[in-house]
């Protein structure tokens, strides 16, 4: 293996070893992406579990009148309801997104990184969780949301954590950080 790879110019580097050049020496922040992805994953299932018993089939809840309540509504489609009749699409596309950050991981050096893709994989995981669990079911599910303010579309924890894992993703990329550390200056 070493010879192979002596004789097509990459060195044979240990990922917890010396880091190659562009990439900054330290450890990777794996650990941080499981802890915000478990986190955000057990806040949303938490509050679900918890609107599914005390607020499904019930009066909405006001929590500033005029601007926000909460009330139990199950969506089968993506955001804003959009899609009902694509629902194992949805399904496929959330274990895809869950995929790809798992493979990531791999290279991953950088703690803002690890907060936004840990908010994605929790957030993914929830909704997913939904999807295969949850009526009619499995891959078929509907998802709970529940938070609803004025002129908005109802949501959930998932899709909060899964907007700013995505907005978190934009503003380092402007940035120039990559998931491996290393900043452009372009």
């Amino acid at each position: 293996m070493a010879e192979a790879e002596r004789v097509i110019g990459t060195p044979d580097v240990d990922d917890e070893g010396a880091a190659p050049a562009g990439r900054p020496a330290g450890r990777r922040r794996v650990v941080a992406l499981i802890a915000v992805a478990v986190v955000a994953y057990l806040l949303d299932l938490g509050t679900k579990m918890l609107v599914v018993a005390r607020l499904e089939h019930h009066e909405p809840i006001v929590v500033i009148d005029g601007l926000l309540k909460f009330e139990a509504v199950r969506n089968p489609g993506a955001a804003f309801g959009i899609g009902e009749a694509f629902t194992v699409l949805f399904t496929v596309i959330a274990a895809a997104v869950i995929v790809v950050i798992i493979r990531l991981a791999r290279k991953l050096y950088s703690l803002p990184w690890a907060i936004a893709l840990g908010l994605l994989l929790g957030g993914a995981l929830g909704n997913l969780t939904d999807r295969i669990f949850r009526a009619p079911g499995v891959f078929e599910g509907a998802v709970v949301d529940f938070i609803a303010p004025a002129h908005f579309a109802v949501f959930n924890l998932a899709d909060s954590a899964i907007v700013c894992g995505g907005f978190l993703i934009v503003i380092l990329s402007f940035r120039g950080l990559d998931p491996d550390g290393t900043v452009h200056k372009d």
